[in-house]
């Protein structure tokens, strides 16, 4: 038996994943959160072979949990089920160590298919989402520059910004203009939005 943990705060797909996957003879759900930050002590509990993973969730997003299991849980498998199929989300959720990134609307055989691919040690790659990464090329943002403009997404003026990060306005004024011009846009707004679109965020 292939013994899975799912991670997604919308509680009604949750649960028609789990019900999909548990008519698998070889595949056994043994938890289910509903938050990102929940995830590793669900792994400490249950170990799960695989975590199905979604990429947006409260307390922790799904790409930082996944950076995380890899370190602390190398022999567990990761796959991301998301309904967000961004280029840059594919990117940095295998940089985090995930084996494999599907999208929701995939059908349930394939879905039980890639899990137990995962479980088997192979990379799992939704193949659209593959060639619009492959298209869209790698982020051109940096860490700092991710950092700042995530926290512009609320529209947070500068020395807001500066007080969160612990840096100067200036600095965030510099990491904000960068952003803009390699986004190709005009303004922070629309530079969020870009980020958001292509999975840089």
């Amino acid at each position: 038996m292939i013994r899975l943990l799912l991670a997604d705060d919308q509680a009604l797909v949750r649960g028609a994943l789990a019900a999909l996957l548990g008519l698998e003879s070889d595949l056994d759900v043994v938890a289910e959160v509903g938050r990102g930050d929940e995830v590793l002590d669900a792994v400490a509990r249950t170990t799960p072979d695989v975590v199905l993973l979604d990429v947006e969730m409260p307390g922790l997003d799904g790409i930082t949990v996944a950076g995380a299991l890899h370190e602390q849980y190398p022999d567990v498998r990761i796959l991301m089920v998301t309904t967000f199929g961004r280029p840059g989300y594919l990117r940095r959720a295998i940089d985090a160590g995930a084996s494999g990134f599907v999208v929701k609307d995939t059908p349930a055989r394939e879905l039980a298919d890639a899990v137990r691919r995962v479980h088997m040690g192979l990379r799992v790659v939704d193949p659209a989402l593959a060639t619009e990464t492959l298209t869209a090329g790698t982020s051109p943002l940096t860490a700092r520059e991710r950092e700042v403009l995530a926290a512009a997404a609320d529209g947070a003026t500068a020395a807001t910004i500066a007080k969160r990060l612990h840096l100067s306005e200036g600095t965030v004024r510099n990491h904000l203009s960068s952003v803009i011009g390699k986004t190709a846009t005009s303004t922070r707004a629309e530079a969020v939005r870009a980020a958001e679109r292509l999975g840089w965020l």
